[in-house]
């Protein structure tokens, strides 16, 4: 039963039953081209010790100049799709999360749609900065819920090797370029999403921002003379904030499920930085075996850090039926949110 506010009046209603979502494939794409720290060392001021003690990172996988978001959505899209066994034209929604869309418009989603086929799908883009897959997901899962979609695709995708100034060491070694895809569907029974907590703070946008190129600061010869046009971000104020939020929403979502951090199988977190998910971690008490990483091999990829991992592992076998599993995630906005998901 639930409540619901009718005016000043609270009344009770008695609705359908809602269909809990999960994931019924999954698929992902990274380009080939492998830049190492040794590779950086001969284009910016900085080495191989610095970049790996300060977030992790040994390589990270670069686009190719002709290849846009779209396109690399595309390819973690089909995958997704033939990992689910379904035809493009059976999807009801593609929600694509990304920071780097081909255009400000059309939408990354709408061109998708049309690469893959999916003639009978409606299609948005979702930008929450590096949160935006597990928002994505939380959208798409509520139409499940509704009833208005049966399959919906959520892609996360960055090309952020575009955004850099590969002149500034303390963003450009950070960030790697990927897409991973995820079908949603009616969950079996005893699985799927069990609850999503979605925050934000937009006091702190500054901390994390690309500043041209949107309404407030227009392309011109000032935006591009001064770089503006270039991911900007304060990280020392990142990292405080990213290892306080990932630890409190992971402790909501688990407490919405009714669950203990001991009842917790896997710990999925934005791949940003090991230090923050080496500190998160320690905060939560978790052992490395509950916690997914491969951040040191692609880089910050953004939206696409999250499913990358998952994919990751559940190629290798090391997600069961029935495990409890916590997807984390924080980026530019700022945002931060949180799912649990059973298997």
């Amino acid at each position: 039963m639930r409540e619901a506010c009718k005016g000043k009046e609270l009344v009770q209603t008695l609705p359908g039953e809602l269909i809990k979502a999960g994931i019924t494939g999954i698929g992902v794409y990274v380009p080939e081209r492998v830049l190492t720290n040794a590779q950086l060392e001969e284009i910016v001021d900085t080495n191989h010790e610095w970049i790996s003690t300060r977030c992790g990172i040994h390589e990270r996988r670069i686009a190719a100049p002709e290849q846009a978001t779209s396109d690399l959505a595309v390819l973690s899209a089909s995958r997704a799709l033939a990992n689910a066994g379904l035809a493009p034209e059976e999807l009801d929604l593609i929600i694509v999360a990304t920071n780097t869309p081909d255009t400000l418009f059309p939408s990354t989603a709408c061109l998708v749609q049309d690469r893959i086929g999916a003639v009978k799908a409606g299609a948005f883009d979702l930008a929450a900065g590096c949160a935006g897959f597990i928002c994505a997901l939380a959208v798409g899962s509520q139409f499940i819920a509704a009833g208005s979609s049966r399959y919906v695709l959520v892609v996360g995708a960055d090309n952020l090797s575009k955004f850099v100034n590969w002149e500034d060491r303390s963003t450009c070694v950070l960030f790697g370029d990927a897409a991973g895809a995820v079908i949603l569907g009616p969950a079996r029974k005893d699985s799927g999403f069990l609850n999503f907590k979605l925050r934000a703070d937009g006091s702190g946008g500054n901390l994390l921002m690309l500043p041209a190129g949107g309404s407030r600061l227009p392309a011109s010869r000032e935006t591009v003379e001064n770089k503006l046009h270039y991911i900007q971000m304060r990280g020392r104020e990142v990292f405080k904030f990213a290892v306080r939020v990932m630890t409190e929403v992971t402790g909501e979502v688990l407490s919405a499920g009714g669950l203990d951090r001991k009842d917790l199988d896997f710990f999925i977190p934005h791949q940003a930085n090991t230090r923050i998910i080496d500190a998160a971690a320690r905060r939560l008490g978790l052992p490395p075996e509950k916690i997914l990483v491969n951040v040191d091999r692609y880089g910050n990829t953004s939206t696409a850090s999250i499913p990358l991992a998952l994919e990751e592992a559940l190629r290798g076998g090391r997600i069961k039926a029935g495990d409890n599993i916590v997807l984390a995630g924080f980026g530019a906005g700022l945002t931060w949110a949180g799912a649990l998901l059973r298997w």
